[in-house]
């Protein structure tokens, strides 16, 4: 995870979002242990996430604090009391020239997937962070066959631009990353300000 960027921008905390079915909102210290469930679940069972040891709680703690400290999102979909599923946004690379530029990450719990939960908190994410300073938005996408992502990240914007093959090595097969990128807001049209 990356943990440094120089902006100083602090996203707002708006009123959660209702759906239907499920409330977006913005995660706190007490989803951490659900967060880390979910985690744990695609580090052991998909290539989504590169890491093969599943962080801890107070690891996962510790992430949620470093967004955070950046000024970015990270939400959290809940029902019931139960979260589905969260994504957040984080530096994209620590050189300070990449400052405008960040790194979405979206994951559900097991058994949540093609209800447009993944859908609704990927956008909630977007239009958060076009309230600040960034300007591009990269999706590092673990896998070519990874369809319902590269799939949900199309459908909000986001265009190929990239894929390095054979990058990591896990479960036993080599897998391919692809890059997507969107732009926030103005995008390159104009300079950031300052």
């Amino acid at each position: 995870m990356k943990n440094s960027m120089t902006g100083s921008h602090t996203a707002q905390a708006d009123a959660p979002e209702s759906d239907a079915a499920f409330t977006i909102r913005d995660a706190t210290p007490d989803d951490i242990p659900h967060i880390q469930e979910i985690y744990a679940h695609h580090v052991l069972s998909s290539t989504a996430t590169f890491e093969e040891e599943p962080p801890g709680v107070e690891e996962m703690a510790q992430r949620l604090q470093r967004v955070r400290d950046l000024g970015l999102p990270w939400l959290v979909a809940e029902q019931d009391e139960r979260i589905l599923g969260y994504c957040y946004a984080s530096a994209y690379r620590p050189r300070p020239a990449y400052r405008y530029t960040i790194e979405d990450s979206v994951y559900l719990a097991e058994g949540e997937f093609g209800k447009g939960i993944g859908k609704k908190l990927l956008s909630a994410l977007l239009e958060r962070c076009e309230q600040g300073p960034w300007r591009q938005m990269i999706a590092v996408i673990g896998g070519t066959q990874n369809q319902s992502s590269i799939a949900l990240h199309r459908a909000l914007g986001f265009a190929h631009v990239g894929t390095q093959p054979e990058t990591g090595y896990k479960f036993g097969q080599w897998i391919d990353v692809v890059f997507m990128q969107r732009a926030l807001g103005p995008g390159g049209a104009t300079p950031p300000e300052e």
